[in-house]
């Protein structure tokens, strides 16, 4: 076993999920998870990695209970520590887990937010005088494609009436229909985007990459603008869903559009669908 110290191990850590091409939101996640565990650790002596117990994590954990940290939040820092931990136990650092003795809390995931109509027409009536921004508002919620995926469209992505997904993170590659709406609130913004060289779709004005985060707080502008409450970003994707499971469209169908890898994710959302159409094939405009 090889002896190494618990900040060296986190540095290695990070690097490794940098070569393996994990996302940057993931390498800051798991990072600052990390970096918190071991902040706990060096408290209690112990700065080593073969120092650290079960018990340990396990005071760690509720350490971050005790602070006011959801079961939620707390699992996911679990997560993260085992993450780490296989990490060491490949590279020899280790030879026992002491994260595999951790149990996870039990929570109940909430609820999906599902805007109301007119919740999502008060959203585009907020952004219609931004042709950047109503852009984005149309093509998450009239393709249900996810935030990092339309971060990261290029104009080539752009084929007539659809758009080319590239593999992102873990999802594969794809292509989804853009309907007639969709396709002029693009075309609009299209004619006002800078004239950079940028290849990116949505860009700022000084021609740089419009970002996860910065498109994140900018949707979020535009809910409180409308007076729309307890929305986020990604319920623009669950009311993609939504609608169209309401409307009888194929799971099948769906799930493809989607990017789901198990048809089972999308299964789920029809608990909160009580009155689903007659089976289509048709996408339909919202």
């Amino acid at each position: 076993m090889k002896q190494v110290t618990l900040k060296n191990a986190h540095e290695e850590f990070k690097n490794f999920l940098e070569q393996n091409k994990k996302s940057a939101s993931t390498v800051v996640a798991y990072g600052k998870d990390i970096d918190q565990l071991i902040g706990f650790l060096e408290e209690v002596k112990k700065n080593n990695v073969h120092e650290v117990s079960t018990e340990d994590i396990q005071a760690f954990l509720a350490k971050l209970g005790n602070e006011g940290y959801t079961p939620k939040s707390v699992s996911r820092k679990i997560n993260s520590t085992r993450t780490f931990y296989r990490f060491l136990k490949v590279n020899e650092y280790v030879t026992d887990d002491p994260s595999l003795l951790v149990s996870h809390p039990k929570y109940q995931l909430a609820p999906p937010r599902i805007l109301t109509p007119t919740e999502y027409r008060a959203l585009r009536d907020a952004a219609r005088n931004d042709a950047r921004m109503f852009a984005v508002i149309e093509l998450l919620l009239q393709t249900g494609i996810r935030i990092g995926e339309l971060a990261n469209l290029r104009l080539s992505d752009i084929v007539k009436d659809s758009l080319h997904i590239a593999p992102f993170e873990k999802h594969e590659e794809r292509n989804v229909p853009l309907n007639k709406s969709a396709q002029a609130a693009l075309n609009k913004y299209l004619e006002a985007r800078p004239k950079v060289t940028d290849d990116h779709v949505f860009v700022t004005k000084s021609g740089k990459p419009f970002l996860i985060r910065n498109i994140r707080t900018a949707v979020e502008r535009y809910f409180r603008l409308a007076e729309i409450k307890g929305a986020k970003v990604n319920d623009l994707r669950h009311t993609f869903v939504a609608h169209h499971l309401k409307h009888g469209v194929s799971l099948v169908m769906l799930s493809k559009v989607l990017g789901h890898k198990r048809i089972s994710t999308t299964e789920r959302y029809l608990q909160y669908v009580p009155d689903r159409g007659k089976e289509t094939s048709t996408l339909t405009e919202l």
